[in-house]
């Protein structure tokens, strides 16, 4: 449904491009994830198809018509779910809807009807007459959720859409977007929660400081090397890193290392090394790299703004 071609944007007085040569695609029917860090051009990506920024420069089609015909034409295909509250605080459930609704062109029959079903599928049946400004943060976003679905949007952009929630309303809002993408919806869907990408995304973009560095399927992205990660009594991540390096590829993680194995026969052998060198395992994790992993090893650990 969406492609995107050599996308490139730059902020006045900026020095560095906010995205550069980006290239990526979204399909009907599949949860897109999108990941990157602070500053890596989510945002500013986003922003491009939610029309709140102009294209500078590259190309940007949905049914290989330019994204701005589309929105012209038929605004309410895309709709925005903003990591921001995107409603009244001082009116209710159900005037927020009627309120957004109306904005929206709908009016009459239809209009109480996509109310009616909005509220429903983000369950907030029991709160229709509560000022939003009093209900909880997962209440909030599934608010949130409900606006963005009044004008049956084909391509949705959620962004940072379970902050700051609870668990149990984390997972309503996973099921509901998963939900989305299996009625035929494109999604993109933005989060710092590595698992939360890894268990609804068909396919997923890593950007950093503007640039795509990887993307794929979860399978793609995940296969090749099994991984061993060792932690030891007292930390010692220097010793471990000069003892593993024979076995292979050696990065610090958390408060162990992470042994890159090519071969599985060399995790008895790694182990027994540790071992003869003095070294207490307190933990020892062995499998396929995850994403959390991935996304550290090509976007670096530095701190960023």
């Amino acid at each position: 449904m969406l492609s995107i071609r050599g996308l490139n944007f730059c902020y006045p007085h900026m020095r560095r491009p906010a995205l550069q040569d980006v290239a990526l695609e979204a399909m009907r029917g599949e949860v897109l994830g999108l990941l990157g860090p602070n500053g890596a051009g989510k945002t500013t990506l986003i922003q491009h198809l939610a029309g709140l920024l102009s294209i500078q420069s590259g190309v940007i089609q949905i049914d290989d018509k330019p994204l701005e015909s589309v929105r012209r034409e038929g605004p309410r295909r895309i709709a925005l779910a903003p990591q921001e509250y995107a409603f009244y605080p001082t009116l209710s459930v159900a005037e927020n809807l009627h309120c957004f609704a109306g904005v929206g062109g709908l009016s009459g029959g239809e209009k109480e009807s996509r109310i009616t079903e909005c509220v429903a599928y983000a369950q907030l049946q029991s709160y229709r007459s509560v000022r939003a400004e009093r209900l909880s943060g997962g209440l909030k976003r599934r608010l949130n959720l409900s606006i963005a679905l009044l004008h049956r949007p084909e391509l949705i952009l959620f962004d940072e859409p379970t902050a700051g929630v609870d668990p149990q309303s984390r997972a309503f809002l996973l099921d509901a977007v998963k939900q989305l993408a299996r009625q035929g919806c494109a999604v993109i869907y933005t989060s710092h929660y590595m698992e939360e990408v890894e268990s609804i995304a068909d396919r997923i973009v890593i950007l950093d400081q503007g640039k795509v560095l990887r993307q794929g399927t979860v399978k793609e992205l995940l296969d090749g090397d099994e991984n061993l990660h060792v932690v030891v009594e007292g930390g010692a991540q220097d010793r471990l890193v000069q003892l593993l390096t024979a076995f292979g590829q050696v990065t610090v993680q958390g408060d162990g290392v992470l042994l890159s194995i090519t071969d599985i026969r060399n995790v008895v052998s790694a182990l027994a090394t540790v071992q003869a060198a003095g070294l207490t395992l307190r933990q020892v994790k062995f499998g396929r790299a995850d994403l959390d992993h991935l996304f550290m090893s090509l976007t670096d650990r530095s701190l960023r703004d």
